[in-house]
């Protein structure tokens, strides 16, 4: 038994500092801001970039605990493995499933997004064709290995930055025109004729666009020096996304003031077709495409490192989730599952696959904070000062933050939430006997 463990395949440690945040930010997607621009524009009464920054604001205490807890327990599972080894193993199971939820259908999501682009640039191939298209292509790139798909990721990354810059080139050209507000002020920021809670409800909405920054951590085992370049990584990310995103709406509000939009989820699109060359508009096209590629690069192989950490622990069947692939070191079961679940976007549109993500996430995020004050500063005892700030007073506001994005969230997205947590919670009765037994212990690789 000794000699099989010593034999088996073990994730190779060669992702770097730079991997791990192309990763991060591939996932988060810069692109997404235009994406999401229309609608936090019009919630936030034209604020969209100060909701962009207090959205950064609430996700950098969950982002500091995330750091905190990768260095306490650096194995691959993300907030799975953080509650578990923080709290206890049977509220690391209900976390880890509520972040399944929330990794399993992003993917989805994502192909669902880039097929719907896809279709209305050649109509004559259907959504269908594309979706197929995007899963089988990322699936590839994962099984080959993680090092061979970051480094597409940088490709990709590239592009979307060269985009956003040129949208921010014609949106100051335009102001300079005379357009817009004509003039560089500070109002998309804060604007005092506009309610604060405008403000704050924008910023609830920005959140969706920063869910992903904590994927990083799911490649712990194979980073190099991961109790270093992790938790840099993490902030690097939610850093360089949350510049791009207050950045990018700044700009484009400046250039529109107006948050009267023929088509709110069109919003950047149409603001383009204003204010730069038509044929911009084509090259934002192509972008959003992009950007969904290089988001579900990433997205899948979180989730398959998430089912495969499962699979290790006895949470999922062993012999398929928990093993890894011997010639390529990745798990390729995992990544298999992954991309046949993605087939449910063949059948399924954008809104019925996207209403839960937020509430799968918040849950995992609220655990993993909860989980830095009850192992730091309850087990370990962590006093003083700066122990009472970094373990206790940060990681209280990264969970109130998130609670109360959490209870903001819509009816349909609680109720398919609170489902989705029903099921997990019948499974762990099945795994634990009714509680008569603790979930299977995580076995951690050194």
């Amino acid at each position: 038994m000794d000699s099989q463990l010593q034999n088996a395949p073990t994730f190779k440690r060669s992702l770097k500092l730079y991997h791990l945040t192309i990763l991060g930010v591939a996932y988060m997607t810069p692109m997404i801001v235009y994406g999401m621009y229309g609608v936090i524009a019009v919630t936030s009464h034209g604020q969209a970039a100060g909701a962009f920054a207090i959205g950064v604001v609430a996700m950098f205490f969950t982002a500091y605990s995330y750091c905190h807890m990768v260095k306490a327990f650096p194995i691959a599972g993300s907030s799975y493995t953080f509650t578990r080894q923080g709290l206890n193993p049977k509220l690391g199971f209900m976390t880890g499933w509520m972040i399944l939820l929330d990794y399993l259908f992003i993917p989805m999501a994502i192909w669902l997004i880039g097929s719907s682009y896809f279709e209305a640039a050649i109509p004559a191939v259907p959504r269908w064709a594309w979706v197929l298209i995007f899963i089988f292509v990322t699936s590839a790139l994962n099984i080959i290995g993680m090092k061979i798909g970051a480094n597409v990721n940088i490709f990709m990354v590239l592009i979307q930055i060269m985009i956003i810059l040129a949208f921010i080139i014609f949106s100051v050209k335009a102001v300079m025109a005379g357009m817009g507000e004509g003039r560089f002020t500070l109002t998309p920021f804060f604007n005092p004729d506009v309610p604060f809670d405008f403000v704050v409800a924008g910023a609830a909405i920005s959140c969706y666009c920063y869910l992903g920054f904590d994927a990083i951590t799911t490649f712990v085992e194979e980073a190099v020096e991961p109790e270093k370049n992790i938790p840099r990584a993490i902030m690097l990310t939610l850093l360089i996304c949350g510049l791009a995103f207050a950045g990018a709406s700044f700009f484009t509000t400046l250039a529109h003031p107006s948050y009267d939009f023929a088509n709110v989820d069109n919003a950047s699109y149409e603001v383009a077709k204003i204010i730069a060359p038509p044929i911009f508009a084509s090259i934002l096209l192509i972008g959003v495409i992009i950007a969904q590629f290089a988001s579900g690069v990433s997205a899948q192989a979180s989730g398959a490192r998430l089912l495969y950490a499962m699979g290790r622990d006895g949470v999922l069947p062993k012999k398929i989730f928990g093993v890894l692939n011997g010639k390529f070191n990745t798990p390729v079961r995992s990544i298999i599952v992954t991309g046949i679940i993605a087939l449910l976007a063949t059948t399924l549109d954008v809104a019925t696959s996207t209403s839960f993500i937020n509430f799968g996430g918040f849950i995992a995020y609220i655990f993993v904070n909860l989980s830095v004050i009850f192992h730091y500063f309850v087990r370990k005892k962590a006093r003083g000062i700066g122990s009472v700030i970094k373990y206790l007073i940060c990681p209280a506001l990264g969970a109130l933050f998130v609670f109360y994005l959490l209870i903001h969230l819509d009816k349909s997205a609680i109720i398919l939430g609170c489902s989705w947590a029903v099921v997990g919670f019948i499974i762990l009765l099945y795994l634990t006997n009714m509680f008569k037994k603790e979930p299977p212990e995580m076995t951690i690789d050194e």
